[in-house]
């Protein structure tokens, strides 16, 4: 018998589900949270799954523990726990976040090729105006995407169902995706759709063909601040750039020099660099840019806590079973 113990909200198809296969023992506690807290360890010492958002403080208390998952794709809150070797599997949630975001990228190129803030503010002040400039079509266009992860991928199928030119940029090309969580129906784990990938070392030969650019990587020491001057000069004067991924891939003072002296068009910025971002700060009043507060995907997200399930219960019968964990974590990054 497996015993599992949930502490997150419950999602009661799929934990009618969990509850149907067999050989598991599931336990729900009653007040969820998402913080780090003692839980009784009558509770802990049995378990053998958890799953959560932070493992509780006194984790070391499950000396049966062989899977742990998240709720989050980010999992620093795993790391220091000595789990790989303790023989803990450890699952993230990344990819629930994957078709919300893909969406706000492709919101937001219609939003700026059509400059909708523009005709948003002629409908406040009652002009009356038809300029072709409110007309733009994004068929035909190009959209760089710098990453190809989850993210990437579904903003990739749904630029092509648009007729869309899709150039990728990654460092290692552009492979098949196994066993990290895609929702049915979405994304592309085989890695066919691009028209055009290319390696960091044709940087400006991407960059300078692009009419949008999509910033679809993670914050790392080494992508901190990877857009800067000369990046942006690479862009044509027409492209536009979106940042659903992390505010400090591109430089500040290079992204507010760029809008102000029309490097490039425009921006739609959903992360930022302070939070929240300062009423004074220039990007507000600026009129070629759309910002959002970091809400192109997060656990508000209507079909949030669906998909988080989902992967947790994957995740228990391919336990039972003995089949590869879907977004198993390499024990190497979690110490």
């Amino acid at each position: 018998m497996i015993n599992i113990l949930i502490d997150m909200p419950v999602y009661q198809p799929l934990l009618n589900s969990l509850k149907e296969i067999a050989g598991v023992n599931v336990a729900v506690i009653n007040d969820p949270q998402e913080k780090v807290r003692v839980l009784p360890i009558e509770q802990l010492q049995n378990c053998d799954v958890l799953f959560c958002t932070f493992p509780p403080e006194n984790h070391q208390e499950m000396k049966n523990l062989k899977m742990l998952q998240i709720s989050s794709a980010g999992y620093t809150q795993l790391m220091g726990h000595q789990l790989p070797e303790r023989g803990v599997k450890a699952c993230n949630a990344l990819g629930v976040f994957d078709v919300p975001i893909a969406e706000w990228n492709i919101g937001m190129m219609i939003n700026l090729a059509r400059d909708m803030r523009g005709i948003i503010r002629n409908q406040e002040s009652r002009i009356w105006d038809r300029s072709a400039r409110f007309q733009r079509e994004i068929r035909g266009s190009v959209v760089g995407i710098w990453g190809y992860g989850g993210i990437g991928r579904e903003t990739a199928r749904l630029a092509k169902a648009l007729d869309m030119k899709v150039h990728v940029m990654t460092r290692g090309g552009v492979s098949e995706r196994k066993n990290i969580y895609c929702v049915p129906g979405t994304g592309d784990a085989a890695g066919i759709l691009p028209d055009r990938v290319f390696l960091m070392d044709e940087k400006e030969a991407f960059l300078s063909g692009l009419d949008f650019l999509i910033m679809a990587l993670p914050h790392t020491g080494d992508t901190a601040g990877l857009i800067g001057e000369p990046e942006l000069k690479m862009l044509p004067a027409h492209a536009f750039i979106l940042n659903p991924a992390r505010g400090p891939l591109i430089q500040e003072q290079a992204l507010l020099k760029a809008l102000n002296e029309n490097w490039i068009a425009g921006a739609a910025l959903d992360t930022h660099y302070y939070y929240p971002m300062p009423q004074e700060h220039p990007l507000w009043q600026m009129s070629n840019v759309i910002m959002s507060p970091h809400i192109s995907g997060s656990s508000a997200s209507s079909r949030f806590l669906e998909r988080v399930w989902d992967i947790f219960v994957q995740n228990v019968a391919n336990l039972v079973t003995g089949k590869p964990l879907v977004n198993e974590l390499n024990p190497s990054n979690l110490n």
